[in-house]
């Protein structure tokens, strides 16, 4: 049994805390106070789940969670400790986990960017990618700004910090892992948007491209729209409006109002078309949900209210039997999902964890 104070989540995760298992069971991951909680359906399609169960990790302060193609989810967090001194320290760690429902690995300090302590307390929280062959990308903002990458190589060691330049970012880059086994992150800064981009699988990333966008800080968000192509999603500073965007075309806008926080994202099939589904948090708090075809923005895209607050950016995935999942966490702490239930986006009542 675990104490009441670990069975409500602290705060929400960041990146894809919803995942869909080899097994085709939905797992749920939330940050708890010293640690995280994870949810597990029962069976395939639900609608039972089992938890929470609780995975201790001292000091946590922010948790990101990353599936690669593989299945496998790793974790990504931002650790803040006392050190012998008694002064605050601050590393970022990462751990996996294998399969649905089962033990994650011990986790491993990957270090800070920064080698002096003060700077490195300044550090951002990660976010990350997996490779289409397993290799791990963690990316943070530095204390000076700009983008820091640590990667694992093809042995499965890590490599060095590497700096990726850049200045004025966003806490909050968005990387991608595409098809074509390229990674690529986007991120806002305070002159619009830069964009980093492996020219082949394992390969240097690009130096950084500047673009004159205008996303909300915290709004972006990626999904792979083509062979090797992302489309990005973000809030729009200038038109109060969701907006896509990918290279090589113009941003266009979306409708559906601003967000407080990054869009989930997630390319499905909705009767019988091609599909991107967004789910976001409104500005009064309240979940949201829009759909759109594929690379086709210019056709429309609906919006939904699902009259439900939330904190954090919601969570996106399709169950085992392909039906789309929205996840939100309630402001009480407490998990709930509802299911794709009949024609368009129609959705099952809500569940609570």
């Amino acid at each position: 049994m675990i104490e009441d104070r670990m069975r409500v989540a602290s705060g929400a995760a960041y990146g894809r805390w919803l995942t869909t298992g080899k097994d085709g069971r939905l797992s749920l991951y939330t940050l708890a106070e010293g640690g995280l909680l994870r949810w597990t359906e029962s069976a395939v399609g639900g609608p039972d789940w089992d938890g929470p169960h609780f995975v201790p990790v001292p000091g946590l302060t922010h948790l990101t969670v990353v599936q690669g193609a593989d299945g496998y989810v790793h974790f990504l967090g931002r650790r803040e400790r006392a050190g012998a001194d008694g002064a605050p320290s601050v590393d970022l760690v990462h751990a996996i986990q294998y399969q649905t429902g089962l033990a994650f690995t011990d986790w491993r300090s990957l270090g800070n960017p920064h080698e002096d302590r003060e700077q490195g307390r300044h550090v951002a929280p990660p976010a990350g990618a997996a490779a289409q062959d397993g290799t791990v990308h963690v990316f943070v903002r530095g204390a000076h700004g700009g983008l820091m990458v640590r990667r694992e190589a093809p042995s499965g060691k890590w490599r060095a910090w590497e700096d990726l330049g850049g200045g004025g970012l966003d806490a909050r880059p968005a990387p991608i892992a595409l098809s074509d086994g390229r990674i690529a992150v986007v991120s806002a800064a305070e002159t619009g948007v830069f964009v980093w981009e492996q020219l082949q699988p394992g390969g240097d990333f690009t130096v950084p491209r500047g673009f004159g966008l205008h996303p909300v800080p915290g709004t972006l968000s990626a999904v792979e729209t083509r062979p090797g192509r992302p489309t990005f999603f973000w809030a729009d500073d200038a038109g109060a409006t969701a907006a896509a965007w990918r290279a090589g075309s113009w941003p266009l806008p979306l409708g559906g109002g601003s967000a407080r926080g990054a869009y989930a994202v997630l390319r499905a099939p909705v009767d019988g078309f091609d599909c991107v589904v967004l789910a976001g948090r409104g500005p009064d708090g309240g979940a949201v949900l829009g759909l759109g075809g594929t690379e086709n923005e210019a056709g429309g895209f609906w919006w939904y209210s699902l009259d439900r607050p939330c904190q954090g950016a919601p969570a996106l995935a399709r169950d085992g039997h392909g039906r789309v999942v929205v996840a939100l966490l309630g402001l009480d702490g407490l998990p709930v999902t509802a299911r794709q239930d009949g024609a368009g986006l129609a959705l099952s009542p809500w569940r609570q964890m």
